[in-house]
């Protein structure tokens, strides 16, 4: 059998979307193929598992069943893929759906309790009266039975395919969402370039509190090469939860623990009545979320606002310091992909920011390219805090004028990244890219950590040389007369 490439599964799940796209917001559709894909892969991936221990056990039944109840998860009878697709003539086909769904998560609790809750495929108010729901739901199952998109592992490999696809499809439903699609999901480039400044050790615990569709999350943890790490993360959009708790999944993160509920405030990653420590604390946190808690925070049972309360408009700050407050002491490391404004704007957020360099938390300020994330287009920056900091001097690193334009999105290239990461590790001034900030330098500048105070671009205009100019415009004026006289020659023969 001919080998199916990644992109060409891309393609069939994209093409999937056709069945809702310009009916539904993709926003709300997303749900619909990424859980039908999720459904395709434990269907085949059973369906392999099954066939090899049928071979196995020579068709004894029994054995078959006791094997495959050891599997890392179990498929109820009739719960599975092909068996929905047979019946896609139903009148019932989205309740059905749905029992198949819900029998999944009963047979799976430790590993996929709640992950279907928030979708329903027999919503009326979704995908319509049941003649075109029923019409939605059958295209829907008939798209996912092109014979390119046989997930099964006998076939596909051991590449991490499924998990490919469906970071490929977040990626382009983030697109097509606009704004709300920097809401669940960070771009590759760019958790990669967090995921190796932060380069997470050998048993780390690294956490992301805001942790949309687990991307980043999971960028990082594969930075570990040995694979010995833990995940953990809380995020407060439930469907947002579900779609990270099957990302998970998917990449063989099975113990992640993937909390649902506000970081701010109701966090939910606690131990004994404390807020849980990591090694490793990332996150691309919603940028200046308004109406963020402020109210609770000066009651804050955890003290994660002593230095202050950020202002109830902007929530960068209760962000960052809840951050700071959950890397473990003496070592913790934390990057936080946030909008440039944390870097000056005053008030409560500019005495926060005094303290935090004050207690040499701040390691470095990165400067991001415009155009990087979804939905907006204004730069973002990186921040590392490091508790473990050898100097108290920050590195400034404006990183904005290096990228691959684009027109819908600009990225990062490896060599971009890769010229961030060597920087940032050398920790010296570079000419026109970096500069390594005291902490007296800072104080002077009043805390303002606005980039280019400390990183000089300028570039001097070049000299111009006026003679050449001069000499120029004369050849330039010879030319003219020229072509005028011979202009007027054509004219006069012509009789005009």
């Amino acid at each position: 059998m001919k080998k199916i490439s990644q992109d060409e599964i891309n393609d069939v799940a994209w093409k999937a979307c056709d069945t809702f796209r310009g009916t539904i917001d993709p926003a709300q559709y997303k749900d619909y193929i990424l859980v039908m894909l999720f459904l395709k892969y434990l269907s085949d991936v059973w369906k392999d598992k099954q066939e090899e221990y049928e071979k196995e056990f020579k068709g004894d039944k029994e054995r078959v069943a006791r094997r495959l109840a050891r599997e890392r998860f179990v498929l109820p009878a009739g719960c599975d893929y092909y068996t929905l697709y047979a019946k896609r003539n139903e009148a019932n086909i989205g309740e059905l759906i749905n029992v198949a769904l819900e029998q999944i998560e009963d047979a799976n609790k430790a590993k996929l309790e709640g992950v279907f809750r928030n979708i329903d495929f027999n919503s009326e108010a979704n995908l319509g009266q049941t003649k075109e729901r029923n019409k939605r739901l059958k295209h829907l199952l008939e798209d996912f039975a092109d014979e390119r998109l046989d997930l099964r592992p006998s076939v596909v490999g051991k590449q991490d395919i499924i998990g490919n696809t469906y970071q490929y499809l977040i990626g382009r439903f983030a697109s097509d969402a606009g704004k709300k699609g920097g809401e669940f999901y960070t771009p590759g480039e760019v958790s990669e370039l967090l995921a190796k400044l932060l380069a997470p050790k050998s048993g780390n615990r690294i956490c992301d509190p805001t942790s949309g569709s687990g991307s980043l999350l999971i960028q990082v943890g594969d930075q570990v090469s040995d694979g010995n790490f833990s995940l953990y993360g809380q995020e407060m959009n439930g469907s947002t939860w579900a779609l990270c708790r099957m990302n998970m999944f998917l990449h063989h993160k099975d113990s992640a623990r993937i909390e649902w509920g506000d970081t701010i405030t109701n966090p939910k990653l606690i131990e004994k009545d404390a807020l849980m420590k990591f090694d490793v604390v990332v996150a691309n946190m919603p940028f200046s979320l308004d109406k963020w808690g402020a109210e609770g925070a000066e009651a804050d049972k955890y003290h994660r606002f002593h230095r202050g309360v950020p202002p109830k408009s902007k929530g960068d700050y209760a962000f960052l310091c809840h951050m700071i407050e959950t890397a473990v002491e003496g070592t913790g490391k934390v990057g936080a992909i946030t909008p440039h404004g944390v870097l000056f704007r005053g008030g409560a957020e500019g005495r926060i920011r005094q303290a935090l360099i004050e207690e040499n938390l701040l390691e470095a300020v990165i400067g991001l390219p415009p155009g990087l994330f979804y939905g907006t287009g204004i730069p973002a920056v990186i921040l590392i805090f490091n508790k473990g900091k050898k100097t108290k001097d920050v590195l400034f690193i404006d990183a904005s004028r290096e990228f691959v334009e684009s027109t819908n999105q600009n990225k990062l290239g490896a060599e971009h990244i890769a010229k961030i990461v060597a920087t940032y590790k050398a920790f010296k001034t570079v000419d026109k890219y970096a500069y390594r900030a005291t902490p007296q330098e800072i104080a002077e500048n009043d805390y303002n950590l606005n980039i280019p105070r400390y990183v000089d671009t300028f570039e001097p205009e070049k000299m111009v040389d006026l003679k050449a100019v001069q000499k120029e415009i004369e050849t330039l004026e010879g030319e003219l007369a020229g072509v005028r006289k011979q202009m007027a020659g054509y004219l006069k023969d012509l009789g005009v």
